[in-house]
């Protein structure tokens, strides 16, 4: 999600979501912080979105919990997309639909849109002119010269804009770390294609639900090998609906069935396309490999995952992995044959970009630490001033004026998680917790304290979960309790909360110092 501002009016880019990794237990989703401009949300002109990814889009719908009637521009499979994820929220939003090589005003910003293309049709990049400059977006892309549906990155633009005089050029910069230039998805057909003609019975695919292309080729090859395809996954129904709706995705008359047909059909006519190419514990595939799905899978049936290894996934996907072959089915992946390519532009195209922008000042964005450094480099090497190539970490504020940029300050931003129907409400000392809950369990003491004496009235209750030790081990904290109670009488200390966490104190240290654990220590004092 970025920020501009001029003469008191933002303009919104994107505004995605991130996807929680294993330190994030019982998270969904992770939004941007946009705290900083809450009370600010009647200046914002407009949202432009430059592609239907979910980190792009995913966090519209509590942006515009906020203010409903924030306008979305984007193109028609963009706009598509969001808006089926707003009904889902109840919200009707405002859409403007723009195509490349169009231009609209919103408030002080001048916009021009670009065609660009990504593993996502309808991509666009968007110029926004100013009275500080000219700023160039790339969003995602990358520079396929053979795609799909023809549809190339308007290179003649960026060209065109470079000759105006780029003041800022936001780049993409995920594969920076990548040389030479990106395989052309054409290139993916042989390998899809040898998979439905070699599998001895079904065929699983599992992709991006966003990703129309891939599955446009899975779509080709079942049809030319007499496989009938069904859709498995709501956000996979839900979006190659609206791909095929819209024209983006072209389905032969009768190839989709409904999947509950399938039993009826021979093994060798069966196609099913899924969701959980990244391993999501609830996503169809992931229950498949657990056994925890209708659609059994077994010896024979082959699988093929036709998507890139997320960073941070990757034991969610060899879990996976592993649990498919152990059913016995043939699992084709990224790692064993040529059936995924990046959507993102690699180093000899980034650098092809700068040569022909030649932009004054470079801010690489959409990337890790090495990512946006590596970008800087390629920016840098084709003769960009490494004074005005701006490494920026979330938050920080970036001023064009009289066409310098520079990082000027920073506001305050944390991640916003998103648990269930609450957004916010969990924190870092939360999940601190969840992981205590996790790794250590948690060890409940209950305490029958004599409120004359202050000591224990009767034995105390242990009550273990999720621990390696058990409740007759536990017997020998019953000293540290005492010394924890004897501590409170000589510091006069008779309130059960204060003596609660006195014991709690003391009972995680005995742990510690008998099993090398720390649980979780809930303490409960009873006067008697």
């Amino acid at each position: 999600m970025t920020v501009l501002e001029i003469a008191g009016k933002l303009l919104i880019v994107d505004c995605g979501v991130l996807f929680p990794e294993e330190h994030h237990p019982g998270v969904d989703v992770i939004l941007p912080d946009w705290s900083s401009v809450r009370d600010r949300l009647s200046d914002v002109v407009a949202i432009v979105l430059t592609h239907g990814h979910e980190d792009h889009i995913g966090g519209v719908p509590y942006l515009l919990r906020e203010r409903a009637d924030i306008p979305l521009i984007g193109s028609k499979l963009t706009l598509s997309f969001i808006a089926a994820k707003l009904t889902e929220h109840r919200i009707k939003p405002k859409l403007i639909e723009v195509r490349e090589g169009e231009s609209l005003t919103r408030g002080p910003f001048d916009l021009e849109f670009l065609a660009v293309n990504h593993s996502i049709p309808d991509g666009l990049a968007v110029a926004v002119r100013t009275d500080a400059g000219l700023v160039l977006h790339t969003g995602d892309f990358k520079m396929d010269q053979f795609p799909l549906d023809k549809r190339i990155t308007d290179l003649r633009g960026f060209a065109r804009l470079g000759e105006e005089g780029v003041d800022l050029f936001l780049v993409d910069s995920t594969n920076a770390e990548v040389p030479g230039f990106t395989t052309a998805e054409k290139d993916l057909a042989p390998a899809i294609e040898t998979v439905f003609r070699t599998a001895p019975r079904r065929v699983i695919v599992s992709s991006f639900a966003s990703h129309v292309h891939r599955i446009q080729q899975v779509l080709d090859a079942a049809h030319a090998h007499g496989r009938k395809v069904a859709f498995v996954g709501r956000s996979m129904v839900r979006n190659m609906g609206l791909a095929a709706e819209l024209g983006y995705l072209r389905v032969p008359d009768g190839l989709i069935v409904d999947y509950k047909t399938l039993d009826r059909l021979p093994p060798t006519k069966v196609a099913i396309v899924c969701t959980g190419s990244q391993g999501e514990p609830m996503a169809a595939l992931s229950r498949m490999a657990a056994g925890d799905h209708k659609i059994r899978v077994g010896p024979g049936d082959t699988v093929l995952l036709a998507s890139s290894l997320i960073p941070g996934n990757e034991n969610a996907i060899y879990r996976v992995i592993n649990g498919l072959t152990e059913l016995g089915a043939n699992v084709v992946h990224k790692g064993n044959a040529k059936v995924h390519v990046s959507g993102h532009a690699t180093a000899g195209e980034l650098v092809y970009c700068y040569n022909i922008v030649q932009p004054s000042n470079v801010l690489p964005v959409h990337g890790e630490a090495r990512h946006l450094h590596a970008n800087a480099q390629l920016a840098t090497s084709t003769g960009v001033d490494p004074d005005r190539v701006i490494i920026a970490a979330n938050g920080h504020v970036i001023d064009l004026h009289h066409g310098r940029a520079a990082i000027t300050g920073r506001v305050e931003v944390h991640s916003v998680y998103v648990d269930g129907d609450t957004v916010g409400t969990v924190t870092e000392a939360s999940l601190a917790e969840r992981r205590t809950l996790g790794e250590e369990g948690v060890l409940t003491v209950v305490a029958i304290i004599d409120a004359d004496t202050g000591r224990l009235a009767e034995e105390p209750d242990f009550i273990l979960r999720g621990a390696a030790y058990d409740a007759s081990m536990v017997n020998s904290a019953i000293p540290a309790l005492e010394k924890a109670l004897a501590a409170a009488a000589e510091q006069n200390i008779t309130g059960a909360d204060r003596l609660e966490e006195l014991i709690g104190r003391e009972i995680q240290k005995w742990a510690f110092r008998s099993f090398r654990r720390r649980p979780m220590v809930i303490a409960v004092v009873i006067d008697a």
